[in-house]
């Protein structure tokens, strides 16, 4: 039996489709659902993956933004049938630790990507690692993404990374529009990898780091890994897993 709470964002067709449901289901405490319905785009739903996993339910998200790649497709007809039939699939997110320049250290997860960006004018200077293996010794470039299988069709795919299957037990490691070494594309690493990336030239060329949508500035290292110990429970329809969104994009990229 479905008893859901509805989480939605705040705009006009998020707020239509959170009036359709209300006609339709009851809308129950968070405390006593066993499903929570996310009604918003894929910024919205990483926030309330975040904000609400303590309550240990899965989430089910009708898309009202533009890509909605986290989310289902809203149907007036079908919407509330799939709910009762949705598929679950489980992803772990990326733990990120950051010590800044001054010393203190702050962390995040990210279920998509880790950023790391220039802060300034100047092109960042960074080293990255995996454990004690240096992967590249210094990549000047805009910045580097770290990503997971989930988040490689997000910003990942859009500095020409490579789609990873949800199964593929990796993380990609991708530049931004690197300087040098102008032809290094990156690398794919298994997602048991440790990855620890360090400002080469704090004060001249400072770097923030951001895990999805979380940023600390002033970024001296940076170490990022899965966190295999958090789990976040996404409901799919059917006809339209997570799984298979992430195959219909890479038959994209590949005949593009």
């Amino acid at each position: 039996m479905l008893k859901p709470h509805i989480l939605f964002d705040h705009t006009k067709t998020s707020k239509k489709i959170k009036n359709f449901l209300d006609h339709k289901i009851k809308n129950i405490s968070l405390g006593k659902c066993n499903l929570i319905i996310v009604v918003g785009g894929d910024g919205f739903m990483l926030s309330s993956l975040k904000k609400y996993n303590k309550y240990k339910k899965p989430f089910y998200g009708i898309n009202a933004g533009s890509y909605g790649f986290l989310m289902n497709k809203f149907s007036s007809k079908n919407t509330i049938r799939n709910l009762s039939k949705a598929k679950q699939v489980s992803i772990s997110p990326l733990e990120m630790s950051v010590k800044n320049k001054f010393n203190k250290t702050k962390k995040s997860i990210a279920i998509n990507e880790v950023s790391i960006l220039r802060q300034s004018r100047q092109t960042a200077s960074l080293e990255i690692s995996n454990g004690s293996q240096k992967i590249i010794k210094k990549l000047v470039s805009d910045g580097v993404l770290i990503s997971t299988p989930a988040g490689s069709t997000a910003y990942n795919m859009s500095v020409y990374g490579p789609i990873l299957n949800l199964d593929s037990k990796k993380l990609s490691i991708r530049p931004i529009s690197a300087f040098r070494p102008r032809r290094w594309k990156g690398r794919i690493v298994s997602d048991k990898s440790k990855i620890t990336i360090k400002n080469l030239n704090i004060n001249k060329r400072p770097i923030s780091a951001v895990a999805d949508n979380y940023e600390v500035r002033n970024a001296k290292i940076i170490s990022i890994k899965i966190n295999k110990k958090v789990k976040f429970n996404l409901l799919y329809d059917s006809n339209r897993s997570l799984q298979k969104k992430i195959k219909i994009e890479q038959i994209r990229k590949e005949t593009n």
